[in-house]
């Protein structure tokens, strides 16, 4: 399992993890666990952020004299501990035992448990059920809902053998969700093949 960060804040809707490396985030619609024992977590990322440690303080431009990036780095290494990455990850089920539901946990993480990015068994298990995509698409989210559903599917879908025919399961389902917004089931399906 390989580990990308620790709650920092969290609520019974969603969680925010710090990573311990800069710039080592999940990617957007990753599937992410945390465990609260006996129950585990999990969510989708859907925002992520690298700033400044100390609130309402912005980094500065510092390459001006620099050949690459990374110099920047090498010249200035207190930037690695003056800047923060941390991402937002929406829940969207837990497991309690050997069950594993598609809906809210009973309670929400705990600060400083670990996060961790879901296996493909994992990520295969828990698209067994489209359950979670009534959540994605209802949540009231600063990113757009069709961004979100697509970059979660075209993530969950590389745990699959039969890729397309995830998708195409998927797409049935948001089909059926999205019913009487085909604008919206039109956008997210145009998103997915990419």
């Amino acid at each position: 399992m390989e580990r990308v960060g620790e709650v920092i804040e969290a609520s019974t809707t969603e969680f925010v993890a710090q990573c311990y490396e800069l710039y080592q985030l999940p990617p957007l619609g990753s599937l992410v666990k945390t465990r609260d024992l006996p129950v585990e977590l999990y969510g989708i990322v859907y925002n992520a952020a690298t700033t400044s440690l100390e609130p309402g303080r912005r980094p500065i431009a510092r390459g001006k004299d620099e050949a690459t990036e990374e110099e920047i780095y090498r010249s200035s290494p207190q930037l690695l501990k003056l800047l923060r990455s941390e991402f937002n990850a929406l829940v969207v089920g837990h497991r309690q035992g050997d069950r594993l539901y598609h809906h809210l946990p009973p309670q929400p993480a705990r600060i400083h448990s670990f996060v961790y990015l879901c296996s493909p068994e994992e990520v295969n298990e828990f698209g067994q059920s489209f359950d979670f995509l009534n959540i994605l698409i209802n949540a009231h989210l600063p990113v757009p809902t069709e961004e979100l559903v697509a970059a979660s599917l075209r993530q969950m879908s590389q745990a699959y053998e039969d890729r397309r025919g995830f998708l195409v399961a998927a797409g049935k389902e948001l089909a059926i969700l999205l019913g009487g917004n085909l604008n919206q089931l039109k956008a997210i399906l145009g998103r997915i093949r990419q």
